[in-house]
């Protein structure tokens, strides 16, 4: 039978249950299978970037794979703490720098595919008037520093909450029920300035770099397909990874509210299994982002062809001396077993 708690994730004396062990389930399986792919994919984006000449978008795309690389450490501890049952073993602190980052890659991931889309949309349908302003390194310099900047500055509130509950054995993902109120108004507040606002700006940027695209049928095929796959991939990580997680995390927060008031009904339940889901989508960002690498470089594709070649190279080699190695064993016992025969006739 399925575990029963209350309908926000905090230890209370209200009686509104929802079945817990469904995050138990569903959120450690979402992190094993985002933990490989975030790490490879952003480490060997990073070591693509490093290798290759920097500019000023490789630049915000690595920024990109930094923040992801810092959230995807964080994942085997929770991993941890939802299979042993929200026991939380590594401290108040560990807790609340390991939602912290949550938040942080988030937000980061937002500012910064914000960042790649104006600069995209200046290249495609502003190009005179972005060459030489958008165009060099420096540029990009000071724009990470900000966005990096201006998430702090989002995020630092969420770690003036409370985390943990006075026995300290659960590490919640928003808050403690005393500290509610606030904390609706905070998430309110910073799904307007760190998700609206980016989001219409994106839709904006891309509405205009469709029609440029269909308009100008003098620009190079590459970068057509890159700039369309670009559109694509920064939508669907909107509408997959980010628009549904900010929906059902405020909705989550007002039906908590509303059950502190008394009331408890089948659509408090399902906000909360939902919420519960669109949390494993958005971690999903950090498994997907690092497409960006493909979608923004001109050969990274041939890199990593080149790599899946040297590798089967290598493979191939150590196949093909195994199987000599073997087939020469079996002639040489062969040889001996003919030899016996001889021996004994």
């Amino acid at each position: 039978m399925a575990a029963q708690a209350p309908v926000w994730d905090n230890s209370s004396n209200a009686s509104c249950p929802v079945n817990a062990a469904f995050a138990h389930r569903f959120l450690p399986g979402v992190y094993l299978v985002v933990t490989p792919l975030g790490l490879v994919g952003n480490a060997l984006g990073l070591w693509h970037l490093w290798a290759a000449p920097r500019g000023p978008l490789s630049l915000l795309v690595g920024n990109l794979g930094l923040a992801d690389l810092l959230y995807v450490g964080t994942l085997p501890f929770l991993v941890s703490y939802y299979l042993r049952g929200r026991a939380w073993p590594f401290g108040r602190a560990w807790c609340r720098l390991t939602r912290g980052l949550f938040h942080l890659n988030l937000y980061a991931s937002i500012g910064f595919l914000t960042c790649i889309s104006l600069h995209r949309y200046l290249g495609i349908v502003h190009p005179l008037r972005a060459r030489g302003r958008c165009q060099d390194v420096f540029s990009s310099v000071w724009l990470s520093a900000a966005v990096w900047g201006w998430v702090v500055v989002q995020v630092a509130p969420d770690l003036a909450f409370s985390k943990m509950g006075p026995n300290e054995t659960q590490c919640h993902d928003t808050t403690e029920r005393d500290s509610l109120d606030s904390y609706l108004a905070y998430t309110a507040a910073i799904t307007v300035t760190g998700f609206v606002v980016p989001f219409l700006i994106i839709v904006g940027c891309y509405c205009h770099v469709v029609v440029a695209l269909c308009r100008n049928d003098t620009m190079d095929p590459s970068l057509r397909r890159r700039s369309i796959r670009l559109v694509v991939l920064v939508m669907v990580l909107f509408s997959v990874c980010f628009l549904p997680y900010h929906i059902f995390r405020n909705l989550n927060l007002l039906s908590r509210r509303w059950q502190q008031q008394g009331s408890c009904t089948q659509a408090s339940r399902d906000i909360y299994i939902s919420y519960q889901v669109t949390r494993g989508l958005a971690s999903f960002n950090s498994a997907l982002n690092p497409l960006l690498y493909i979608m923004t470089s001109k050969d990274c594709m041939s890199r990593m062809r080149t790599i899946c070649r040297r590798a089967k190279q290598s493979l191939g080699s150590v196949f093909t001396s195994e199987t000599s190695r073997q087939a020469f064993e079996t002639r040489t016992s062969n040889i001996s077993g003919e030899q016996e025969a001889s021996d004994e006739l």
